[in-house]
């Protein structure tokens, strides 16, 4: 501590011990004796009045203890053990002085200190005794408390006024005749019955009651302090009055607030600091020492902003406007004296006309550390969240609360959008999918965490399967999804499931192929001998074994492509001239069948590097089953289209057309919708279109037709 505050410190020790003498001056100017016992019955403490009515000087009276005074006689009943627990709120006995007199005092407890220490007023009864123990006269009593400065009222065991003192008339200004005879309950406001109550009642119970009330007179209230004891007897009470003045009830007033105030700014949880027009701290409470971690010796005198860590531009600019607007309210790192730095939120107010301000102060240390811990979990999520390659989706049972970009990409939907449905509305946008979606949400909530492949019907008619993984109430009762789009997984699977499928089958063909081609070259040779040989007309039956014979070696052919890749030369050639060779080598069976062709090629070449043959090959595999397809007759529509990187050959019949559920397998090895099919067909032209780099749609409507479209490329083979 510098030389100023250790002054400043001093000059308030030297306050304190003036105060602590004045408090015990003003404790010897009162009139009524009182003195202060230990627990031991040992005197601590008397004022003057007490050492004149003990005819004792202070110093010798603290040496001594209440018991050296009593008497065999004494009412006094006195624990030892107790102290002065043992004795009543009043008690009356007879005490013998050191000089010999004897007297009869009244002790009346006031109070209690916080050390243990009880406080007693006494009052001498030798004349009430004496009064009570001869004639007990009302005008006896009078001639006694008529000359005492206090107001003094005599009742009786009803309460009714007997007799009064002047002090007491001449200090209200009224007739004794208005007092006496009637009842104390009959002047007493109100509010202070149950006051008078109480008192009477513990008049009763312990002979002694004192107190504050408030009486009724010429139509005005006045208060008054009280002291009421028993007479000899018990015969009558003497009541001693005291008007409390408004400059009294004032007094009281701020004597309680300040009591008030300084508890309640001892006990506040939050640091109160009050400082001075330089920034000297002058009052400081346990609140604020704890928060700076020092004592309030420490922290008095010294500069209210010493402990700011920096005074850098931000207390710079707080400080301009507490000057501003006399006040201010935010959050500044502290350095306090063991260098730990804590985060303090502060408001401070001026009172300048008071010549004080005032600094409320709280610790949020703990506070802004888990805030920032949260700002950088929060930071952490929303880069995963936004930079997840997956679609993710916060929502609960109300709605949704944050999409990532792809999530949107994937739904097709903006951020703005979803969030402004609620999930019901979200899945009303999408009739085809409300079943699948709301037993998704219904397993989500009944497991916990749920999984599954949802196949997404969007308003443009596309399809996409999108895998659904969702775990509910992972946070602030909302659930996350993480979706995305495996309908490329999906259709590759598929593929390879067809290719497996393929190489089986190759290997398969290969084997069958070269097992069946060496017979069936002896059954064909020993056929052409046969048929030159035989007399009898057997050429029927020749053509019928010869044209099946030619269709086993057209199927052996069609396995052997599959079996492996051709060594074939891919030249560029017109696709529209070898559809139409293809048109001119079944028009005789389109014309026996009532079928007719009807074309419509788009330009005049469409180049394209292919194996002629084979594209001849495809389209004759298609046409047939068209043919097939129409027994009643009618037309196959061919047409040619050219876009910026394809050409399309379509091919459309007015058959039967294929349901939903078989479009999905054509191309599949041995399956047909003929009798005597063997699925190779659509399988080789497949696998043909596949290897010039291009690839077939197929639409078809029940009772409609078929539509197969050949998308070939413009540019060469890679």
């Amino acid at each position: 501590m510098n030389v100023e505050y250790e002054a400043v410190y001093n000059e308030e020790i030297i306050r304190l011990n003036q105060q602590i003498a004045e408090y015990k001056e003003m404790f010897n100017f009162i009139i009524e004796p009182l003195i202060m016992m230990d627990e031991n019955l040992g005197f601590s403490y008397a004022n003057e009045a007490a050492c004149l009515l003990l005819d004792i000087s202070r110093e010798k009276l603290t040496e001594l203890r209440l018991t050296d005074f009593l008497q065999e006689s004494s009412f006094f009943d006195v624990n030892l053990q107790e102290g002065f627990n043992s004795l009543k709120n009043s008690h009356r006995g007879e005490v013998q002085l050191l000089t010999g007199i004897k007297k009869e005092l009244e002790f009346i407890r006031i109070g209690t200190l916080s050390n243990g220490k009880g406080i007693f007023r006494l009052e001498e009864v030798t004349e009430v005794k004496r009064v009570g123990e001869g004639l007990r006269s009302p005008k006896l009593f009078l001639g006694n408390y008529d000359r005492e400065k206090e107001g003094i009222l005599l009742l009786d065991r009803e309460g009714v006024v007997v007799e009064v003192n002047s002090a007491f008339i001449d200090g209200l200004k009224i007739n004794k005749g208005e007092l006496i005879g009637k009842k104390m309950s009959e002047l007493m406001t109100h509010e202070y019955e149950p006051t008078v109550k109480k008192g009477v009642d513990k008049i009763f119970s312990t002979l002694k009651s004192m107190g504050e009330l408030e009486v009724t007179l010429h139509g005005k209230p006045c208060r008054f302090t009280f002291s009421t004891s028993s007479t000899v007897g018990n015969e009558y009470f003497k009541s001693t009055f005291s008007k409390i003045t408004e400059s009294k009830i004032m007094e009281k007033k701020l004597e309680t607030s300040e009591r008030i105030f300084a508890e309640l700014f001892d006990q506040s949880m939050e640091g109160i600091i009050f400082w001075n027009e330089d920034g000297i701290i002058f009052r400081v409470n346990h609140s604020a020492c704890k928060i700076f971690e020092s004592t309030r010796e420490e922290m008095l005198g010294s500069d209210t902003w010493k402990y700011i860590f920096k005074k850098n531009h931000y207390f710079k600019r707080m400080l301009a406007t507490f000057e501003r607007d006399g006040q201010v309210r935010d959050d500044i790192f502290y350095k306090m004296p063991n260098n730990q730095i804590k985060l303090l939120e502060l408001t401070a107010k001026k009172h300048e006309g008071d010549g004080y301000n005032v600094t409320i102060i709280r610790n949020v240390t703990e506070r802004w550390e888990i805030e920032k811990e949260l700002r950088k979990s929060e930071k952490k999520f929303r880069k995963i969240f936004e930079g997840s390659m997956d679609g993710m989706i916060l929502w609960n049972k109300e709605g949704f609360t944050d999409i990532n970009e792809s999530g949107k990409a994937i739904l097709g939907i903006s951020k703005e959008r979803l969030l402004s449905l609620s999930v019901k509305e979200f899945i009303e946008k999408i009739p085809g999918n409300a079943e699948q979606f709301n037993a998704y949400v219904e397993e989500v909530y009944k497991k916990g965490v749920y999984s599954s492949i949802v196949p997404l019907k969007f308003e443009d008619g596309s399809v996409k399967h999108i895998e659904f993984l969702t775990r509910s109430n992972l946070y602030s009762n909302l659930n996350l999804t993480v979706f995305r789009d495996v309908s490329e997984n999906l259709e590759m699977q598929e593929q390879i499931r067809k290719s497996d499928t393929l190489h089986v089958v190759g290997e398969l063909a290969a084997g069958i192929a070269h097992e069946i081609r060496n017979p069936m070259t002896a059954l064909k040779g020993f056929i052409q001998l046969l048929e030159d040989m035989v007399q009898e007309d057997f050429s029927t039956y020749f053509q019928i074994i010869t044209s099946e014979i030619k269709r086993i070696e057209t199927i052996i052919t069609e396995f052997l492509v599959l079996a492996k890749p051709q060594a074939l030369q891919y030249l560029a050639q017109d696709v529209q001239i070898i559809m139409k060779e293809t048109l001119e080598l079944l028009a005789a069976e389109a014309l026996l069948n009532n079928i007719r062709f009807e074309t419509d090629f788009e330009g005049a070449e469409f180049n394209v590097f292919c194996e002629a043959n084979q594209l001849k090959q495809v389209f004759i595999n298609i046409i047939k089953n068209a043919l097939e397809v129409m027994p009643d007759g009618g037309t196959i529509r061919i047409k040619s289209q050219v876009s910026e990187k394809h050409v399309c050959i379509s091919i459309i019949d007015q058959g039967n057309g294929i349901s939903e559920d078989k479009l999905k397998k054509l191309g599949e090895p041995f399956y047909t919708t003929k009798e005597r099919g063997t699925g190779l067909g659509l399988m080789v032209s497949y696998k043909i279109i596949e290897e010039h780099n291009g690839y077939i749609e197929v639409e078809s409507e029940v009772d409609k037709g078929t539509g197969f479209h050949i998308f070939l490329p413009l540019k060469s083979k890679a």
